[in-house]
């Protein structure tokens, strides 16, 4: 009967596993260690949410950071882990809908019929204007 539960255990999806905390018996046995765990998980993962947060506009992976920072928080609290379970639904979701040969045959039409607008407005500016630098470089 063990290996039965093992075998299932090692089969459940991340959807299967309950939710809750992901902290080490000894710690969950003991409330004030509990605590203090959650408190320490919590700030770690604040502090890589803000690092994420900050990078948004900055160069760097910011979305990679702060769903760092939730996986973090999920280790610990149900509502993160629910909220990594909703974005995880709808990212699978937005990669089929993506890979779906219409959808893609649509954007690579509409992408090539935007480049092609783009280049005509390029064409008809040099033509009209040449090409000039904003700058004055022989002056210097």
């Amino acid at each position: 009967m063990a290996s039965d539960e093992t075998g299932t255990d090692e089969t459940r999806s991340e959807q299967d596993r309950g939710l809750g905390s992901r902290a080490p018996e000894f710690i969950k046995a003991r409330r004030a260690l509990h605590v203090s765990w959650q408190v320490g998980v919590f700030v770690i993962g604040l502090a890589v949410v803000v690092t994420g947060i900050i990078m948004l506009p900055l160069p760097g992976p910011g979305w990679v950071v702060i769903f760092g920072g939730m996986a973090i928080w999920a280790t610990e609290f149900v509502w993160a882990q629910l909220v990594l379970r909703w974005t995880k639904r709808k990212v699978t979701e937005a990669a089929h809908r993506a890979l779906d040969p219409r959808v893609r045959r649509r954007n690579i039409i509409l992408t090539s019929i935007g480049l092609v607008i783009v280049a005509v407005l390029v064409g008809i500016y040099v033509w009209k204007f040449g090409i000039v630098m904003p700058w004055k470089i022989e002056n210097q």
